[in-house]
């Protein structure tokens, strides 16, 4: 077992499947001793899984669904067009945080590079076990199983961090609503 790859207070470490330019590459948030306010996912590459640099930003909180923070989810996905990430976005509303699943598509040999975001979530809390429990409307992609085949992705999903559920999608239709739902 490894140490924690950076400084305490970092969240939703995601190793990419493969080596990237030859270095291993993940994807992360940094946060604080707070209730992590910082909300962005960055880039960083190592040689051997212990040293990390070339920390880059990748992406920011942007309105609506996900204006307070977003973080990387299961490991990102290669495509012809690109790594489709699911990530996570959290809006702070009157009735409290609401966590919902995005996709972006960051480019294959620069992964800091974000091609496409989409504008609204893939999924949202709706059913009763997503929108009551330990903590109140949470859906929070933890990991994707993709058959190469098909393209079927089967996505696990944390909901009110009370239980684990899973959603069915076809990565080429999460890809065509990236790119055709653009923030």
């Amino acid at each position: 077992q490894l140490e924690n790859a950076f400084l305490p207070y970092n969240r939703n470490g995601v190793l990419f499947p493969r080596r990237i330019g030859g270095r291993f590459a993940m994807l992360s948030r940094p946060s604080d001793t707070g209730h992590t306010p910082f909300g962005d996912i960055f880039y960083s590459e190592s040689p051997d899984l212990i040293h990390w640099g070339h920390h880059r930003h990748v992406m920011s909180p942007a309105s609506g669904w996900q204006a307070t923070k977003v973080g990387a989810g299961p490991t990102p996905i290669e495509t012809s067009d690109g790594w489709l990430l699911i990530y996570h976005g959290v809006a702070d509303t009157c009735a409290g945080f609401i966590y919902s699943v995005g996709a972006a598509l960051l480019d294959l040999e620069d992964p800091s590079r974000v091609i496409a975001r989409c504008r609204f979530p893939i999924m949202t809390p709706e059913a009763p076990y997503e929108t009551a429990g330990s903590v109140a409307n949470v859906v929070f992609p933890t990991s994707v199983l993709t058959d190469g085949a098909t393209g079927r992705m089967a996505i696990y999903y944390g909901a009110t961090d009370s239980c684990t559920a899973l959603a069915y999608a076809c990565a080429d239709e999460v890809l065509d609503y990236v790119k055709s739902n653009r923030a």
